[in-house]
């Protein structure tokens, strides 16, 4: 079994990133250029996770999170998502966002919770992910971020 490696996303890993994505019907047209905050999981050279957190003023939003199929089962996306929230916690963020049609239940043992629409912060309701790539009928989810003091 090859050991498996997050790093970083670089802006030429982009085409891989939204190969993964599609496949796991995730949208694609949005995705910032250079994928600052984005998690890459790789076995060798073969990507086989993503997960990102974009940032918009004290807020973010957790996006694009996928594991290819063959290592679904294995708490990659889980290292990705812990690894996404404390980055979160040493920005100071007071919170991070989510916008998912199926993977609710899964972002529950993260403290994510369902928000109405409507309480969400303007900078998240201006994303185009919010304003149209994921439909209406999405659960948005919302985790407070508690700041440790060391």
């Amino acid at each position: 079994m090859m050991t498996l490696q997050i790093d970083k996303a670089r802006p030429e890993e982009k085409e891989l990133v939204i190969r993964l994505l599609k496949e796991a019907d995730l949208p694609t047209e949005d995705l910032p250029d250079s994928l600052p905050n984005f998690l890459l999981a790789k076995e060798g050279e073969a990507l086989v996770g993503v997960a990102g957190l974009e940032r918009f003023g004290s807020v973010g939003l957790l996006r694009s999170v996928a594991v290819s199929p063959a290592h679904q089962g294995q708490g990659i996306a889980g290292r990705m998502v812990e690894q996404l929230l404390n980055n979160a916690d040493k920005q100071k963020l007071e919170a991070v966002y989510l916008i998912t049609t199926t993977a609710d239940h899964y972002f529950d043992r993260y403290g994510f919770i369902a928000v109405d629409r409507q309480e969400v912060p303007e900078a998240i309701q201006q994303t185009r992910q919010f304003s149209g790539l994921c439909p209406s009928s999405a659960v948005v989810m919302k985790r407070n971020i508690k700041h440790q003091t060391a």
